[in-house]
């Protein structure tokens, strides 16, 4: 039976991320697997959780503490939302736990924002943002979390002020797929991150976002007349649809002692290649580092040693 303090899970809509963690805070084992929310709707949380524990013989008094998609209204156990303007340190207080399972399992709640003009949610990242701020320190930050529905978040201290999501991700996958760009960026290589037609689609995209519609054809019609290459259109896609988040977001900001990117992978890279093409300075936290960071001191508040 393997030693632990408690387990954390990280359930997204199509992932789920669990870790081991022992007292002092070391991963002590890991699992990984595409049974998000939508899969385990189906065959059932409690059963899919229990398959992942088992395989690590973990023990049958280890606490588990869970962010993202489990906490939904379709998920295993409704968690709700704490408002904006709210402290992270209230997440753990509002943690639900799960009834009529033989653990104790906590869900923790997402994050709303109710002005009526830009109403707005998130679920998983607030639990990020809660691991991140203890490594950015105080003061005030703009943060961007790209993913299929990117978030930017006003971060003042520990207090998240209010956040934007833009559908960057979703946009992509749609229109990469479902319009006439799909002839464009048919059977595209990945691009660089330091692809020159990435960085100047950015630009253009962040200095002239009225255009959106106009910029987003000019990659067919590039490729077409000057017979710009798949890679290099897939490259125009992602840049003008990244520039056209980074300027909503900086219209939206307030001035900020710094941006920082909470990402890993390559979408990390490319996130990281688009803010500095333009200027900007970034302070890069490894997404994994602080979702586990978040779920960590969510698991010691309700949990003291």
């Amino acid at each position: 039976m393997m030693a632990g303090y408690y387990a954390a899970v990280d359930w997204g809509t199509s992932s789920f991320r669990l870790w081991i963690i022992g007292e002092d805070g070391a991963v002590l084992a890991e699992r990984r697997s595409a049974e998000g929310m939508t899969t385990a709707a189906k065959t059932g949380f409690h059963a899919v959780l229990d398959h992942h524990l088992s395989a690590v013989s973990a023990p049958a008094h280890l606490p588990i503490i869970i962010c993202g998609m489990a906490g939904a209204r379709q998920g295993w156990k409704e968690a709700g939302y704490i408002e904006t303007p709210a402290a992270l340190s209230a997440i753990a207080g509002q943690a639900i736990p799960v009834p009529d399972v033989d653990r104790d399992i906590r869900i923790l709640p997402g994050l709303a924002q109710r002005d009526r003009q830009h109403p707005d949610v998130m679920r998983g990242e607030e639990t990020q943002l809660l691991g991140a701020a203890g490594m950015l320190g105080g003061g005030r930050h703009l943060v961007c979390m790209p993913g299929t529905h990117s978030k930017w978040v006003r971060l003042v201290d520990e207090t998240v002020e209010g956040f934007s999501t833009f559908m960057t991700g979703e946009l992509f996958d749609v229109v990469s797929r479902h319009t006439i760009l799909s002839h464009a960026v048919a059977d595209a290589d990945t691009f660089p991150a330091g692809s020159l037609a990435f960085a100047e689609a950015v630009r253009s995209a962040r200095d002239n976002p009225a255009l959106a519609t106009n910029l987003l054809f000019s990659v067919r019609a590039g490729q077409l007349l000057h017979g710009t290459g798949a890679a290099d259109a897939r490259a125009r896609l992602s840049g003008t649809l990244i520039g056209l988040e980074i300027a909503g977001a900086l219209a939206a900001a307030t001035p900020a002692d710094s941006i920082c990117l909470v990402a890993s992978g390559g979408l990390g890279t490319i996130y990281r290649a688009a803010l500095e093409s333009l200027g900007l300075m970034v302070r890069l936290v490894d997404a994994d580092d602080a979702v586990r960071a978040g779920l960590s001191a969510a698991a010691r508040a309700i949990w003291p040693l």
